[in-house]
């Protein structure tokens, strides 16, 4: 019989570079200061990857975990699915470097890039393919190596990156249990594309913050109320949110005016700065890995930025 009924994480992993970045570090590389950065967007430090650790690195030590979580092998996963922008190769993709690395013998290998709102359509992606019968256990990844396009010299950009990586192992829910993967909600304003870009050879990120903080703060919050809505909750029945970790100044106000007032709400950025699609995965292994949501309980996933794009389901939490 193909298909399901629904799917849900299983287990969720985590994986940063050693190297550490602080305030006082970038403020030797440009004219900043830690009472600056930490003000105007709340990161306090940041983990930077090293010539030896490539995107499918950081995705393959995270998948890893989450595997050891789930009591899964990586012969018993069949789709992996990896959100990155930064990935150096366009072939073979990051999601077939991370199948090689984990010794996975033939499942099918998807990246998506939707930049810092890829980990929730990767997500989707996933639900949908098992939900299909397309696919029996998913790997969702979002790993991505900001600091390889980011311009050390520009001090609007340069303070808000660091690198990363995110998993989650999606699975099949068992007969007449509820689903644990949300209804996605999904969308992007092309118009305003240009505001968030990696762009030219070599690339190099680029933002119009203030348009961005603009759109993220006013904009977003009645899309992630629909999310709920989707999920059949109110915001305040949530116990967490995680939204993309793009800057704690839009973090807070988007968390406070969606109304989830009884959320944990994810202030990873503050140690790991803007990781793009890693964020909410990040976030989200590090909220489990702490014990501050339950297992069981309902969790807002919400991504946006790149292309001006935003997607978001709620999760019940592994």
């Amino acid at each position: 019989m193909y298909g399901t009924n629904g799917t849900r994480i299983t287990a969720v992993g985590h994986h940063q570079p050693t190297k550490v970045l602080t305030n006082d570090d970038v403020a030797r590389l440009v004219d900043t200061s830690d009472e600056w950065i930490s003000s105007r967007v709340g990161i306090r430090t940041r983990h930077i990857a090293g010539p030896d650790e490539p995107v499918d690195a950081l995705a393959a030590q995270a998948a890893a975990k989450a595997l050891a979580g789930a009591g899964r092998t990586a012969e018993e996963i069949d789709l992996v699915v990896v959100a990155t922008s930064t990935a150096v190769d366009r072939s073979p993709n990051t999601a077939a470097r991370v199948a090689a690395r984990l010794g996975m013998p033939s499942p099918a290998v998807l990246d998506l890039n939707v930049v810092c709102a890829g980990f929730p359509h990767a997500l989707a992606t996933a639900d949908h393919a098992i939900r299909a019968g397309s696919a029996t256990r998913a790997l969702v990844i979002g790993a991505d190596n900001m600091s390889a396009v980011t311009d050390w010299s520009d001090r609007t950009t340069c303070v808000l990156v660091g690198d990363g990586a995110g998993a989650a192992v999606v699975e099949a829910v068992a007969d007449g249990e509820e689903a644990g993967i949300g209804p996605v909600l999904w969308g992007s304003v092309p118009e305003m594309g240009h505001a968030v870009r990696i762009e030219g050879t070599p690339p190099v990120f680029a933002q119009e913050g203030q348009s961005v903080y603009r759109w993220a703060t006013t904009q977003l919050p009645p899309i992630a109320r629909r999310v709920c809505e989707r999920a059949g909750l109110a915001p305040e029945d949530l116990a967490g949110v995680v939204l993309h970790q793009a800057n704690l100044r839009i973090i807070e106000p988007v968390a406070q005016r969606i109304g989830a007032v009884n959320a944990v709400v994810a202030r990873d950025v503050v140690e790991s700065g803007n990781t793009s699609a890693a964020s909410i995965p990040l976030a989200l292994s590090k909220l489990v890995e702490r014990r501050e949501v339950p297992p069981g309980a309902p969790v807002l996933l919400f991504g946006f930025g790149g292309n001006l794009s935003y997607a978001g389901q709620v999760v019940r939490c592994p």
